[in-house]
């Protein structure tokens, strides 16, 4: 891990423990982003008037083939936050209708279903996940009992923002098709950090973010929509794809894939990404990165001898949170970790708990997890502007 530090853009004198909120892409990846901008503006009518359409049926199929998906079924977007629009907006949801979440979900996300709740009429009911969760079949079980004849779609995140938790919603989705329920799952968190094979998977509607752990430049995302169920979804914003005068046979690319005028380089580099977690052997960094998260995550149960929010590791993957004392507070810490100790980390207030959220990405190295450690016991402990 020490040798892929030099290949991320970094400032060295940070210790970067926040890869979670936006990510950090390699040197190669974005200089082949940088790339496909200068390309972009050497000829514009060149790259999007004539060649737009095969680079991104190229881009699609790169990033299919890494999802466990078809072509045709993904398109890119900005991020999650669009994605989930895309769904939200287009679905015929009213009064007496109800989408069943989790009390988990992402802030952006959150705030979208309340925004097209009120427009709209249908409820959105955010369902309590106990931490730490008992078992797998519990927590499956207990998140089931908030499903009722009114459910028309369950919306989970496959990582918890707030929590890191990893959902089981292999079986949420399987159950909800069983009654035809639809789902759509928020993967921010998952591309680059789990495998991920979104056919097994199961879902109806998928959307990742590609600039965190798959370390592509910011701007990548995707959203991915079983075939059976893309007529259902409307252009987000209607342009030339609609009516389209030369169709690409699939309304779900047509719809989704043409904004008008837009840099599309994040899209393009994504296989760049792709090629640099192979070449450096992903799965290994991946293990050795949870390793290092476990110490972490102990390490500040001992300082702090607050409960585990998990049972085991196998509810995280490069990223997991860890209780603070319930007076702590966390705009102070956070300001203090990273002005007198150069540490980037997210506190976050979810549900009255007060939490650090840790992300262990291939650039960091055990010295960084000791310094957080170091740092953490003298600003819990001691007041602003003393030594």
């Amino acid at each position: 891990m020490r040798a892929l530090k030099q290949a991320f853009l970094l400032d060295p004198d940070v210790v970067f423990l926040n890869h979670g909120s936006f990510g950090a892409t390699p040197r190669p990846v974005f200089e082949a982003y940088q790339r496909w901008q200068r390309e972009l503006e050497r000829q514009p009518v060149e790259f999007l008037g004539r060649r737009h359409d095969a680079l991104m049926r190229s881009a699609r199929t790169i990033l299919a083939e890494y999802l466990g998906a078809q072509p045709d079924n993904v398109v890119y977007t900005q991020n999650v936050t669009i994605s989930v629009n895309i769904v939200a907006r287009s679905l015929a949801l009213g009064n007496g209708d109800e989408v069943l979440a989790s009390d988990h979900e992402y802030g952006a996300c959150d705030r979208t279903w309340h925004f097209l709740a009120r427009e709209r009429g249908f409820s959105y009911i955010n369902w309590p996940v106990a931490m730490p969760p008992a078992s797998t079949q519990s927590l499956v079980d207990g998140f089931w009992r908030g499903v009722t004849p009114r459910t028309r779609l369950i919306f989970l995140s496959h990582i918890t923002s707030p929590s890191a938790l990893i959902l089981p919603v292999a079986e949420i989705c399987r159950r909800a098709r069983a009654v035809g329920i639809l789902t759509l799952i928020d993967g921010a968190h998952a591309p680059g950090q789990i495998p991920l094979d979104l056919l097994r998977l199961g879902a109806d509607f998928y959307g990742g973010n590609l600039h965190k752990w798959v370390c592509a430049p910011k701007g990548a995302g995707f959203l991915y929509a079983r075939p059976e169920v893309q007529s259902l979804l409307k252009p987000l914003v209607v342009s030339w794809g609609y009516e389209s005068e030369q169709p690409s046979g699939s309304t779900f690319i047509d719809y989704h894939e043409w904004w008008g005028t837009r840099d599309i380089a994040s899209f393009l580099a994504v296989e760049d990404a792709i090629r640099f977690q192979a070449a450096n052997d992903w799965p290994r960094i991946r293990a050795e990165c949870h390793a290092l998260l476990k110490t972490a995550l102990q390490g500040v149960q001992d300082i702090t001898g607050m409960p585990a929010l998990y049972p085991d590791d196998t509810w995280y993957a490069q990223m997991g949170a860890a209780s603070l004392p319930s007076g702590t507070d966390i705009e102070t810490l956070k300001s203090r970790l990273y002005a007198e100790h150069h540490i980037e980390v997210p506190l976050v207030d979810w549900k009255g708990r007060k939490l650090i959220r840790i992300s262990v990405q291939g650039y960091n190295e055990p010295g960084d997890i000791d310094r957080l450690l170091q740092a953490l016991p003298h600003v819990l402990s001691t007041p602003v502007g003393t030594n």
